[in-house]
């Protein structure tokens, strides 16, 4: 049987961190060449290692020339991009909206916000030459919704799906797709943080309510939400663009 994405390339911010790198070894089980970006040299390190033949390019997605670096490499490696996952992200301190920083509040928004943005602004370009692509961008639930005491994280995943709908609208000519996902909480380093933000005394209980508010009753594997990201930029959806998909258990059909 033919590999969905056999000859393709994709592209994968946050490609060390848990959604990242199961989405990384899928797109390889379909005949992918894949690119990982991420921040540190030793997760890079250990991402290949389990990966198998991946590029990997350390950058801070929030710095121009780093986005710039990274999208330049895997042109020098591949020659092309089909496949952009713009997942990078971070979560941010856990606290009332009236004690959060400006400087963490900024430094989320960098992340989540202006990490997003340079990956459309430097990978957009390379998808318009092709005439094709498409363009995977991580928000969440929290993009939907209110959430106390992560008012930062909330903020800049309700600025994914504008950024996400804007370039859809500007890029639909080029026959250049850009969607996006809003997962729910998901089996990765991110959610201990927050539940350990939550409730330093009691990070187990925090998971166990937030599990009881899914109706599924669990969190979401990694593997669940690359799934979703492989539809994405498979040809099975080329005409799904400018959309949000929610893979959340059930949790917003309440």
């Amino acid at each position: 049987m033919a590999k969905r994405f056999h000859d393709k390339v994709v592209l994968i911010t946050g490609g060390s961190g848990g959604i990242g790198q199961a989405t990384a070894k899928l797109f390889l089980e379909e005949g992918a060449e894949v690119a990982i970006v991420g921040t540190s040299d030793e997760k890079l390190a250990k991402a290949k290692e389990a990966l198998g033949n991946v590029l990997t390019i350390k950058a801070d997605v929030a710095n121009e020339e780093d986005v710039k670096n990274y999208v330049d490499k895997t042109m020098e490696e591949y020659g092309r991009i089909d496949v952009f996952f713009n997942n990078a992200g971070i979560e941010g301190k856990v606290k009332p909206l009236t004690e959060q920083s400006v400087e963490d509040f900024k430094k989320v928004l960098d992340i989540n916000v202006i990490g997003v943005f340079l990956g459309l602004k430097y990978v957009i370009p390379v998808m318009a030459k092709q005439k094709s692509g498409s363009i995977i961008n991580t928000s969440s639930v929290a993009g939907l919704m209110g959430s106390p005491g992560v008012s930062p994280y909330v903020a800049s995943k309700h600025a994914v799906i504008g950024i996400t709908k804007t370039a859809a609208l500007e890029v639909a000519k080029d026959n250049i797709r850009v969607n996006s996902i809003h997962p729910s909480p998901v089996e990765t380093r991110m959610m201990r943080s927050l539940e350990e933000g939550f409730n330093p005394e009691d990070a187990a209980g925090v998971k166990k309510a937030q599990e009881a508010a899914i109706p599924l009753g669990r969190y979401g594997e990694p593997d669940e939400i690359g799934k979703l990201v492989l539809f994405l930029g498979s040809d099975d959806s080329k005409f799904i663009t400018g959309a949000q998909y929610v893979i959340d258990g059930g949790l917003r059909a309440q």
